[in-house]
């Protein structure tokens, strides 16, 4: 029953992820791909989806959204970070960044 109950929260979560997604791309491209890290390519294919499709991602089991820190030093700084509460969301935003293009050139260098 608790796993039933935590699928259920799970595949919610993903319904409202996914509208989320749809709504953000509607209302600004650029942002949303920049917001959501989202390729090109990926986002084209979430805007598309029909509401059968949203249905049909949303039930999986697995989550189909993730944090943007992969690091837990980087949300650890920014959660203890002391600037003006304006500066801390910036800083947390330049430390996505930052996580998003090690990763893009850890990428490149394996290639």
């Amino acid at each position: 029953m608790v796993v039933d109950s935590l699928i259920e929260e799970i595949q919610d979560l993903n319904l409202s992820y996914l509208l989320l997604v749809q709504r953000l791309l509607r209302k600004d491209r650029a942002t949303a791909i920049f917001r959501l890290k989202l390729s090109d390519e990926m986002a084209n294919l979430l805007a598309g989806l029909s509401g059968k499709q949203l249905m049909q991602l949303a039930r999986t089991n697995q989550l189909i959204c993730r944090p943007g820190f992969e690091d837990a030093g980087q949300l650890t700084k920014v959660l203890n970070n002391s600037r003006e509460p304006g500066l801390a969301r910036l800083h947390a935003s330049l430390l996505m960044v930052s996580a998003d293009r090690s990763v893009e050139q850890a990428g490149n260098a394996e290639r």
